[in-house]
C-alpha cells in the first residue's frame, strides 16, 4: 500500500468505518454507508469486486492442497491466457513493481515500452510494442505488474543473465494466485466483447467538469487543481459517497453497471473550483 491509498483508506475509515462488503462497483461500510468505488484498486477491480469466478477457482486450488513453490498444471495456464488475450505467442515475466517490469522490458527489448489498459490503448500501439506491461484484473490489494514480450525461450535465457547482473527478481506465484489470475484474464477477455464505448459515455454529464474520459478511465483536468487542491477534492468526493483515484497522475474509472444517480450528491454539492 502505497501513501496516498494509506490516506484513502484512512479517510474511508474515519468518515464511514470499515468495509464489510464489496459488490460490484460498490463498497458497503460498518456505518450502513454505500460508496460508489471509482478507484477500484488502481484498476484492479474494474471488472467489479467480488472477483466472480477467479476468486472460485482460487478457492478450489486451495482447497486441493496446492499452494507450494513447485510446478503444477497451472504454471503455464496464465501465459497461455495473456497470448489469448493479445493474440499471438508470447512470454511472460510477473513482477511486484512496475519500476522492476519496466527495467527488465528496456534490458529485454529494444522497441517501444507501454503501459497496457484494456479499452483505452490503441491496436496499433499494441500491435508494435515490443514490450507491454500489463496489471491484470483481480481485485487484489497486491499489486502484480506482467511484463509481455514476443519471444520464446531465448528470453528465458536472457532473463536469466539479466537477473543475476541486477538483482532484479520476478514475483513466484502460488498456484492458487496463478489459477485466479489466469481466470480473470479470461474474465477480461469477455468483458472486452461485452463492455462498449455506449456503457461508459452514459455518465458523461456528470463527470465532464471535472475529468477527461478515455475509455472507462476519468483522467482528471489538471488544470482544476494547484498545489494539494487534488487531495482535497479527493475528500470532497469521499463526503459525497463516490472514492476516486487519490493519485493526480492515476485514473479513476467509470462505475459499470451502476445508475447515474450515485453522481447526484456531487452535482448538487460541487467542487468549489468548478
Amino acid at each position: 500500500m502505497n501513501s496516498r491509498t494509506e490516506f484513502l483508506s484512512d479517510e474511508i475509515h474515519r468518515r464511514y468505518g470499515s468495509i464489510r462488503r464489496a459488490r460490484g462497483p460498490f463498497l458497503y461500510t460498518e456505518k450502513n454507508v454505500r460508496l460508489t468505488d471509482l478507484f477500484q484498486e488502481d484498476g484492479r477491480a474494474i471488472l467489479g469486486w467480488g472477483g466472480s469466478s477467479a476468486f472460485t477457482i482460487m478457492k478450489n486450488v486451495l482447497n486441493r492442497g496446492i499452494s507450494g513453490s513447485y510446478r503444477t498444471d497451472f504454471s503455464h495456464r496464465l501465459e497461455k491466457s495473456v497470448c489469448g488475450l493479445f493474440g499471438s505467442a508470447k512470454k511472460i515475466l510477473c513482477f511486484s513493481s512496475k519500476k522492476d517490469a519496466e527495467d527488465a522490458a528496456r534490458r529485454l527489448c529494444d522497441g517501444k515500452i507501454i503501459s497496457y489498459r484494456p479499452w483505452e490503448s490503441e491496436k496499433s500501439d499494441v500491435e508494435s510494442a515490443g514490450a507491454l506491461i500489463f496489471t491484470p484484473p483481480l481485485p487484489w490489494a497486491q499489486e502484480l505488474f506482467i511484463l509481455v514480450l514476443n519471444g520464446g525461450t531465448e528470453i528465458s535465457g536472457k532473463w536469466e543473465k539479466i537477473s543475476s547482473e541486477t538483482g532484479i527478481s520476478r514475483a513466484i506465484l502460488p498456484p492458487p494466485m496463478e489459477a485466479a489470475y489466469t481466470r480473470a484474464v479470461y474474465n477480461l477477455i469477455q468483458a472486452l466483447k461485452d463492455r462498449k464505448e455506449k456503457d461508459f459515455f452514459i455518465y458523461d454529464r456528470e463527470i465532464a467538469a471535472y475529468w477527461t474520459r478515455r475509455g472507462p478511465y476519468l483522467h482528471p483536468k489538471k488544470e482544476l487543481f494547484a498545489g494539494e487542491s487534488y487531495a482535497d477534492f479527493v475528500l470532497h468526493c469521499l463526503d459525497n459517497g463516490i472514492v476516486i483515484n487519490p493519485s493526480l497522475e492515476g485514473a479513476s474509472i467509470v462505475p459499470f453497471g451502476a445508475d447515474r444517480g450515485v453522481f447526484s450528491s456531487l452535482v448538487k454539492n460541487p467542487w468549489k473550483s468548478v
